[in-house]
């Protein structure tokens, strides 16, 4: 229904110098399909509110609704070519009145969890990149053919737009900041196993794949829900944050297209926060997260932290244990160098984990799980509150070389679902006592008993020996290429 619509944004915003990347197309189709979303909920809102005989207070004015500058309509219902804006008359618009309108939202709003504040963060460091106000013409054009009333309208539209988020994670190494597979993630939910009434979080969502993916699976199990369970679904049960400007407005789209309409995203550095300060109103019953690895955080972010490290994702890990309640459940992705480090901050870390949590399970990933990252992964899923006295392992071999033609998918995680629920021993798991653990490194590396893939490494002579091979047939080829010259 929409698929030649986003094609055909994708093809004008390839004509455009300002956007170079998937993650510039992701960008500037976010904004404008946000700003659809707004008119079509104002106008339904304004529809029930006449139903009721009351009248409707409409968020923006009437000169930045998008039936105004977007896309006004003669008494026929199409496009008014007459009051439409184009060209640098439209850029101009865009640029100096519109953007800056909806960036001062931020300071009207009476609360994080308002559509206000969304507006106000959305817009606070968005850049239209669109220079040519003839190609934000079409592009209007084409995001006007999109409707968000029905469900199967709004279904088609997230199936679209994750495939857009899905390009992004392929693009390379900044686009996989975004993108989570979501096999990976749907196998993590299915052993959380979340209820309808549990406080679900996410504070570094990216595109907000867990909480989607989360929403998805509360409404797969609770087909017939009451109305006070859809409204707790809507406002209570999914909570994230995110720093960056780009992650926190493809998160909001996101989880909008797949059916909650105001978004409890917070757009914030979550490790700002002091871990000291946490009260029990703060915390949740389920942490689903991939939060960032390998950055540095500054030593005033540290110190919120009892134990201190520039790695961002140990931070983030402290974050979400002392987020989580006493029984709270976690599913965190890791890198798996976690397991064997030996600096003072991953030794007391797992120590912390080991006795403060129950961590129950370690999926290993294998190397290709995530396009692009060049890192390989576990999944640590714990529950807080009884000390680990046995780790159930299983080390995941799709029996394939991952990558962009060959991505995870969820036939190749369905066994560690099955065998986890009773956390069976296998030729790809098995279980290691806590108190045969190392005492003084916590070391808790992968090593399947089993054999599991055994790696044969070539001595340096062979390597070097092939090296040589190679360049003296390639010299060869040279040298016959020569002499056809």
């Amino acid at each position: 229904m929409f698929e030649q619509a986003f094609r055909n944004i994708d093809d004008i915003l390839r004509k455009e110098s300002g956007c170079t990347t998937e993650l510039d197309y992701t960008e500037q189709t976010s904004w404008l399909l946000f700003l659809k979303y707004l008119d079509g909920l104002e106008q339904d809102r304004s529809d029930e509110a006449a139903m009721e005989g009351k009248k409707y207070t409409y968020i923006l004015d009437q000169e930045y609704r998008w039936e105004s500058w977007a896309a006004p309509k003669g008494k026929d219902g199409k496009l008014d070519h007459n009051k439409a804006l184009t060209g640098d008359d439209l850029r101009d618009f865009v640029d100096r009145k519109l953007l800056p309108y909806l960036h001062a939202f931020k300071q009207r709003a009476s609360g994080s969890n308002t559509i206000e504040y969304k507006i106000g963060e959305i817009f606070g460091e968005i850049k239209n990149k669109i220079q040519s106000g003839y190609n934000l013409r079409e592009i209007i054009d084409h995001v006007d053919e999109l409707r968000f009333r029905s469900q199967a309208e709004k279904h088609e539209l997230s199936h679209l737009y994750e495939a857009k988020i899905k390009n992004m994670g392929n693009a390379g190494r900044n686009g996989g900041e975004y993108y989570t597979p979501r096999p990976l993630i749907r196998a993590m939910i299915q052993v959380v196993k979340p209820e309808i009434g549990e406080r679900i979080y996410d504070g570094a969502c990216g595109s907000a794949g867990f909480l989607c993916e989360a929403y998805d699976y509360l409404k797969a199990t609770h087909p017939k829900r009451t109305t006070a369970q859809d409204r707790t679904l809507q406002e209570r049960t999914f909570f994230g944050k995110e720093k960056k400007s780009l992650a926190y407005v493809i998160a909001i789209m996101n989880l909008i297209l797949h059916g909650i309409e105001a978004p409890n995203i917070l757009h914030t550095n979550t490790l700002t926060e002091n871990l000291a300060d946490v009260q029990e109103k703060d915390r949740y019953d389920i942490v689903l997260a991939n939060p960032p690895f390998g950055g540095k955080e500054r030593p005033e972010v540290q110190q919120n932290f009892p134990i201190r490290t520039g790695e961002t994702a140990y931070l983030f890990l402290q974050h979400f244990i002392k987020l989580l309640k006493a029984g709270g459940r976690g599913a965190v992705v890791i890198k798996n160098t976690f397991l064997s480090n030996t600096d003072n901050a991953s030794v007391s870390l797992r120590k912390s984990l080991l006795e403060s949590c129950n961590l129950h399970t370690i999926l290993d990933c294998p190397s290709g799980t995530f396009i692009g990252a060049g890192v390989k992964t576990v999944v640590l899923f714990f529950e807080k509150g009884s000390t680990t006295r046995k780790i159930w392992y299983y080390q995941l071999e799709p029996g394939r070389n991952m990558g962009k033609t060959n991505p995870l998918n969820d036939s190749d995680l369905a066994e560690f679902v099955a065998l986890q629920a009773s956390k069976a021993d296998s030729p790809k798991s098995w279980s290691v006592a806590v108190k045969d653990v190392d005492q003084v490194t916590y070391d808790l590396s992968v090593k399947n008993p089993n054999g599991g893939e055994k790696v044969t490494h070539r001595s340096p002579v062979e390597i070097m020996e092939e090296i040589a091979a190679l360049d003296a047939e390639s010299a060869e080829v040279l040298a016959s290429i020569r002499a056809l010259l």
